[in-house]
């Protein structure tokens, strides 16, 4: 087992492109970390800079205490699982497991012994003999991490390996993905584009934007306390809403206002508390979750100096919930994301997560009550998080 260290690692590319910029990671042993962001931002580059796949133009990577900047990669003691599985498709499940220890001339009684209990592991027993065209999408997956499993690598380098599976396959191979890397405890570095598979599988979750780290940290902490609006937009689905507004605090007042368009909305002494940088601002970036809109007919507290009206554009009733969107007359913001949608196709700019039990109805005004507790400020200049 192993540390990933990345220590201001950079890819600029022969025509010039900057993809990577002075990365600064520390994997610990035995961590499933994830890289996550939208495509292009540098996350599968980053991957196959760890694997030895591609050169690193700058900065010192190790994996244990090694420098491994210039070691070729099947000296690297690490073990890739791709997106396509890279099956061969003429062998056996049984030879497909064990290829790369044949390769490396582990006595045949070993190659044995590690198949079969890699095979044992991902319930494969009944499958040695057969090819992989005879075999499922989720099937494949398994054998492909066999693969690396039997290798008994420093560490395993995972790269969008459930993205060819239909969703439900995906919801069950993330769990069976995460549950192995706990048994096995090795260490792990993972690649989605796929927030939510990075907040379900990763010990920590490492955000990256056009080749630049924005946070690492556990995926409650990227949820609860997002460093930059990329970030708060990025993690969440729906994604955060995000609107320009102005604040007033009153001389030596414990709370103050909000102005979001022509609504206002009352900011309590616990946010001014938490975010005490709050009062060197009046115009900042508001961002609201949709959990924290919700029909304030269900909402037994008083609610007064807390609540928008709008009108309902679409409701998408998902059972457990209601995904009610309408319209707030402030400016949104650009999160950053080259792949995000700024507005919902009923061309409202907001989102709320309702209860199910709510009576809201299309093209009716409705009474929203606001979390104002737990709204995010950022600063309109520098797009960071208003704390201390």
């Amino acid at each position: 087992m192993a540390t990933v260290t990345l220590d201001k690692v950079n890819k600029i590319y022969e025509n010039g492109f900057h993809a990577i910029h002075d990365l600064d990671l520390q994997i610990a042993d035995k961590e499933f970390l994830v890289l996550v962001g939208p495509s292009g931002c540098g996350k599968s580059t980053a991957l196959r800079m760890i694997a030895g796949l591609e050169t690193i133009s700058g900065g010192e990577m190790k994996i244990g205490e090694k420098v491994v900047n210039d070691v070729e990669p099947k000296d690297r003691d690490i073990a890739m699982v791709f997106q396509n599985y890279a099956l061969y498709p003429h062998m056996t499940v049984y030879d497909n497991i064990g290829f790369a220890l044949k390769l490396a001339k582990v006595p045949k009684d070993e190659i044995d012994r590690r198949v079969r209990q890699a095979s044992k592991i991902l319930e494969l027993d009944a499958n040695l003999d057969r090819k992989p065209g005879q075999l499922s999408g989720g099937q494949r997956q398994r054998v492909a991490m066999g693969r690396a499993i039997v290798r008994q690598p420093a560490a395993f380098l995972m790269d969008e390996p459930l993205s060819n599976l239909d969703a439900k396959l995906r919801v069950q191979m993330r769990a069976e993905i995460a549950a192995l890397q706990r048994d096995l405890a090795v260490t792990t570095v993972y690649v989605t584009h796929d927030q939510i598979e990075a907040m379900t599988m990763g010990d920590r979750v490492a955000v990256l934007k056009a080749g630049y780290l924005q946070q690492v940290d556990t995926p409650q902490n990227l949820y609860d306390k997002p460093d930059n609006v990329f970030v708060a937009a990025f993690i969440g689905s729906p994604s955060m809403n995000l609107y320009e507004a102005t604040v007033e605090f009153g001389d030596g007042a414990a709370d103050g206002t909000i102005h979001l368009g022509t609504q206002t909305l009352k900011i309590g002494s616990e946010v001014l508390e938490r975010r005490p940088a709050l009062r060197g601002h009046d115009k900042v970036i508001v961002g609201i979750r949709p959990e924290d809109f919700e029909d304030a007919a269900l909402v037994e507290r008083d609610t007064t100096g807390r609540q928008l009206t709008s009108n309902v554009r679409l409701i998408e009733a998902l059972g457990s919930e209601l995904m009610v969107h309408f319209d707030i007359d402030a400016r949104t913001v650009d999160s950053g994301d080259p792949d995000a949608v700024e507005e919902s196709d009923s061309g409202s700019n907001a989102v709320g997560r309702f209860n199910p039990r709510s009576r809201v109805r299309m093209r009716e005004d409705v009474t929203i009550a606001v979390a104002t507790d737990n709204m995010h400020f950022f600063d309109p200049e520098t797009h960071l998080s208003i704390w201390g």
